[in-house]
C-alpha cells in the first residue's frame, strides 16, 4: 500500500476562512455582474430580464451565462492562482500538499467541483467554516487549499 504523500504544514500558513472568502466571491459577483449585466440588456433588451427563461437555451446566453465566466475564472486562476476577488482580499489558491501553483487540471477540477459543493444545500462551501485547513468539497477534491497571500517564510508577497 502507497503511504499517503506528507502535507506541507508550517506556521506561518493562514488558511482563508469562510467569511473572507465569500467577500471575495461578493466581489467577483459583482464584477461580473457589471459586465454581463450590460452585455445581455444590450444583446436580448430589457426583455431579457422580465423573460430570461425564454433565452435559457440561445447560444450567446449561453455563452455569457456559462462559458464565458467559467473561462474567466480557470484563467484567473491558472495565471494568478486567484480572481480578482480573491486579489483584492489577498488570497491564493495553492496546492494541498506543496503549497505550490496547481495544476490547470487541479483547476478544472475545482471549477466543477462547485457543483459537488453547491449540491447537497451548499454545504460543501459551508465546510470551508468547519475544515481544519478551511477546505471546501471542491478544494478536496481538487486537492487545493486557499490561503492568505503569504511566503512559506510569512513574509506578505504583495
Amino acid at each position: 500500500m502507497k503511504a499517503a504523500p506528507a502535507v506541507v504544514t508550517t506556521p506561518h500558513i493562514i488558511f482563508a476562512g469562510f467569511w473572507l472568502r465569500t467577500t471575495a466571491h461578493i466581489i467577483d459577483s459583482i464584477i461580473f455582474m457589471l459586465l454581463l449585466i450590460p452585455l445581455l440588456s444590450y444583446s436580448y433588451g430589457w426583455d431579457y430580464w422580465l423573460n430570461s427563461q425564454r433565452y435559457a437555451g440561445a447560444p450567446l446566453s449561453v455563452l455569457l451565462n456559462y462559458i464565458l465566466p467559467a473561462l474567466a475564472v480557470i484563467c484567473f486562476w491558472k495565471i494568478k492562482s486567484a480572481t480578482p476577488g480573491k486579489i483584492a482580499t489577498k488570497l491564493i489558491i495553492v496546492d494541498a500538499e506543496t503549497l505550490e501553483k496547481p495544476t490547470s487540471r487541479q483547476f478544472i477540477i475545482r471549477y466543477f467541483g462547485y457543483l459537488v459543493s453547491f449540491i447537497p444545500l451548499c454545504l460543501g462551501f459551508f465546510w470551508v467554516g468547519w475544515d481544519k485547513r478551511k477546505q471546501g468539497f471542491h478544494d478536496k477534491l481538487a486537492g487545493t487549499v486557499v490561503i492568505k497571500n503569504y511566503d512559506a517564510r510569512g513574509i506578505d508577497t504583495e
